[in-house]
Parts: C-alpha cells; structure tokens; sequence
C-alpha cells in the first residue's frame, strides 16, 4: 500500500541445496520478517513438507518498502509451487493476499479493496483472499473473488482438485441499503437559522463555523448535515470504502460504507492525526472525512500548528505525506464544520446570561483561530441559546429528506454551470468562475458597499458572500443573484463584526 492505492509486489522464491536457512529480502518490515515461523508452522500443519534447504524469497520490486500480514500467503504459495506441490498453469492468473495463522487457516487483511482493485486494473482472472475479506473485495465488478479458509483450500482449488465459487453479490442492492442515517433535521426544536445556514452550506459545499454558548446545539446540527448532503455515488462509496480499508477501520462484516462519513475528532489531536502520518503513513482525519463532514468541536482549544496544518488540504483537496522511505498522498476533499464558544466562559453576547471574561481573555481566546484558516471559512453564523417554548413545542422541524430535496436541486443545477470544468460546487469557485457567474446588479452592489462600509466587514469577505449569494439563488433555482439573496449572504459574515480582534 502506498497511500490509498495498491501496488503489484512479486514474490520470487529459489530453493537451493545448502544448509536449512529461510531469508527474506526486498525490504520487508517486521511483520514480514516475523512471517517466516508462521509460514513454516501453517505448511507443515496443512500437510506439507517444508524444504530443508536454503530458501531464499525476494519481494520485488525491492526499492519499495514491504509492511504488514498479508504477503504471509503468496509466500507460502510459492514455497509450495518450488517444492511441486503446486502445478503453474493457473498460477499466473491469480493474485493472493492473506495472513496465516501457525494452524494454516487463513485471516483477513487491511486494503483488500485497494488490492482488489489493482488485480482488475492487472487483467487477473481472480483474486484469493480470506473468507473475511471476501465481501469487501466482490465490491469490485468483473473479476472472481475466491474466499478460502485454510492453505490446503487454496492448494487443492490450484491444482482443480477442489472447485470453490467466486462470491457473487448484489452490489447495487447492497450500496442502497447502507444508504441510511442515524440522524434526522426533524429531532431539532427552534434554530431555523442556523438549520437554513447549514442547509446553504450542503447545497454550495461551503465551509461553515458556528459560534455560540454551551448547550446551543452546534453538535446536534454538526451531526445532521451529512443526511442532507447529496447521496454518495458508486465511485465516491467506493473512495471512502478504500480509505478505511487502509486505515484499519473497516468492519470486515460490511461491504461498502454508502453513507457520507462524519468525523469528530477530539481537541487534543495531534497534527499526524489529523492531517495523516506518522512512522507508517496512515491516512488522518481529513481523509477519513473525505466525501463527508470533519466536524471540530471547541474549536480554538485545537493546538495551532494542528489547525495550520489543515489549510493546504481546505484548498487543493489532498495532503502529501513524504518520509524517507516513501511518499504517499491521501485524498481530503470534506466539508469542514466548526463549532466554537465566542469566549473562555462560553457567554459574551448572550441575552440570558452574563459573560464574566474580560476584553484582553476574549481577544486572546478569539485570537487562536488564525486568519488564513477563517478566509477559508465561507459562513459563519451565530447559534443562540433554545427558547423554553422551542424545547416544549409540540412542532417539529422539517425533515432532512425534504431539506435534501432542495440541495440536491442545487447540486445538480451547479454540476450543469461547471459540468465541463474542475469545479464541482460553488465554494470551490475561481476568481474567474466568479466574475463569470457572480455578477450582481445596482441594488446588490449598493447593498455590499454598505455592509463593508458601515458593518465593517473585510474586503476578503466580499468574494465569499458572492458565492454563497449564487448557493442561495441556486435553492431558489434563480438564474441571477437578486439583492434579497445577497442581504441573506450578508448575515451569514455578520460575526466577522463581532471578534474582538
């Protein structure tokens, strides 16, 4: 695995005469080091005979560093082919992954969809993989994916003396089961702003943070977005599927995550946690969310460098990971929501309770969140504290299957405007997209001069209520950007007044 992706490694086994000796070379960690007393156990445990000889098995190509378990089968396949246990006619179209235990069974592995997929790509006829891993890897359509149990099973089924079927399974069938959400808009009492901020946020993909005091229900909006994001496609599931695989986060009895992930990690996160890494690339929480929500909670108690660190991601979509040994890049194209008190004591500017901070706190506890970070931020809303007659209230809010409805009307008038460019949605527009799509007339340009002039917003705020102006027109299947929807754009930068810089 380098990244995310797959990468074909031959195995080459010579048996020479000389004394009893097991070698492996080719740059292998110390998982498959450690692989040569499991090997030796589950082939003399299946039946075999071990050769008492020298063996010497090379992992090519040998620039590449070798990690993890499951190299233990595609050794002890070739082992068994150099000792005639095995005939070569079937050999070459298969690939193998899988880790042995000491009694010759066979165990699941991390990114066996990645591999899987690579096998495709290679022109296998099929893959053998542990039964585990089965599911997983018949995500993958036109190859055969043979689930086996014990080394002895994949020896005989080689040889045509043990027929075993490919696992065939209803993939779409699948995929729309696991289109389903644990949480729902409708379980919201009171909040409409903040619910129709989040709702423009899902229909242009902007980045959004909410500010409020304890107990506002930031978290409880944080969760709901991904139910109203538009539906992950086959390829995008299948994306989010390979970078779990990877990261050892995949529960083995699923077979594709359907579902746009949702990730909320804690404040005292390091920055190879969230942004990836680590002695052994792993990816981080930004790609764990890719496709999805990265939800931060108490924003500025996350460490500065850790939050500086995310910017370059926030913009190109990837992070780079470079150690000496390898380089690895890890897709991060997510949704970023961030929920942050506006003070240390959590209650300036709250109508019902008294903060006690004082200027200097507020300015320092404000002044964690750095510029740079915030200008990617697109909308920032204020979520005040829940009435007593909004929590009692017999009325529900609207369900997140009819705010959905509208985004992805949204969604898919933006997908005709960039269909034959990079850009996807409208937070991700160019300076140029925006002049082209962006242009406002009389009324909403004397709207913005006053809001920059007389509620002191920043110049950088500009092109950001422009393109949510256009997301705000765009649920309203507007073909122009009228002054009403830059008034609503306006409110949506109204806390840039408030920080205490």
């Amino acid at each position: 695995m380098i990244g995310i992706d797959s990468h074909p490694v031959d195995v080459e086994v010579d048996i020479s005469p000389g004394l009893p000796q097991f070698s492996i070379v080719g740059l292998p960690d110390t998982a498959v080091k450690e692989s040569k007393d499991r090997i030796k156990a589950a082939i003399k445990n299946s039946g075999y005979r071990f050769p008492r000889n020298h063996v010497t098995v090379n992992l090519a190509p040998a620039d590449i560093k070798k990690e993890g378990t499951g190299f233990d089968l595609p050794i002890a396949i070739s082992i068994l082919t150099g000792e005639a246990c095995i005939e070569t006619k079937e050999l070459p179209d298969y690939s193998f992954i899988g880790e042995l235990s000491l009694d010759g069974s066979i165990k699941g592995v991390d990114g066996v969809l990645s591999a899987a997929l690579l096998a495709n790509e290679m022109g296998r006829k099929g893959i053998i993989v542990a039964r585990e891993n089965a599911a997983e890897a018949a995500m993958v359509e036109f190859i055969n994916v043979i689930p086996v149990d014990t080394l002895s099973d994949v020896v005989e089924f080689l040889n045509g003396r043990k027929e075993i079927a490919p696992l065939i399974l209803d993939i779409a069938d699948i995929f729309n089961k696991s289109l389903t959400y644990p949480f729902d808009f409708s379980e919201i009492r009171g909040q409409e702003h903040a619910k129709r901020a989040l709702e423009v946020a899902a229909a242009g993909g902007h980045n959004i943070v909410m500010i409020g005091p304890p107990g506002s229900g930031k978290t409880m909006l944080a969760q709901r977005l991904s139910s109203i994001l538009p539906e992950l496609t086959f390829t995008e599931a299948i994306d989010v599927t390979k970078i779990f695989s990877v990261a050892g986060l995949f529960n083995k009895e699923d077979t594709i995550l359907g579902t746009r992930p949702f990730r909320s990690p804690h404040h005292t996160i390091s920055d190879a946690g969230l942004v990836g890494g680590g002695h052994t690339p792993k990816p981080g929480e930004i790609s764990l969310a890719h496709h999805g929500v990265l939800f931060l909670d108490e924003l500025p108690e996350f460490r500065r460098n850790v939050l500086e660190a995310m910017r370059q991601p926030l913009e190109d979509g990837h992070v780079t990971i470079t150690r000496s040994s390898i380089t690895a890049t890890y897709p991060s194209r997510f949704m970023l929501v961030a929920a942050m008190n506006p003070c240390p004591c959590g209650y300036y500017g709250d109508q019902t309770k008294v903060c006690r901070c004082t200027p200097q706190q507020i300015r320092q506890y404000q002044a964690r969140i750095s510029g740079p970070l915030l200008d990617r931020i697109d909308i920032h809303i204020d979520v005040p504290s829940v009435k007593y007659r909004d929590l009692t209230g017999k009325s529900t809010g609207e369900p997140s299957a009819k705010i959905k409805g509208r985004v992805d009307r949204a969604r898919k008038m933006q997908e005709e405007r960039f269909k034959n460019q990079n850009t996807h949605f409208n937070a991700r527009m160019s300076d140029r997209e925006i002049k082209i799509y962006c242009s406002i007339d009389d009324d909403s340009q004397k709207l913005m001069e006053m809001a920059i002039e007389k509620l002191g917003l920043s110049a950088r705020a500009y092109t950001k209520i422009l393109k949510v102006a256009r997301t705000i027109a765009d649920l309203e299947e507007e073909d122009k950007i009228l002054s009403s929807h830059v008034a609503e754009a306006i409110q949506y930068r109204n806390l840039d007044r408030k920080m205490i810089w």
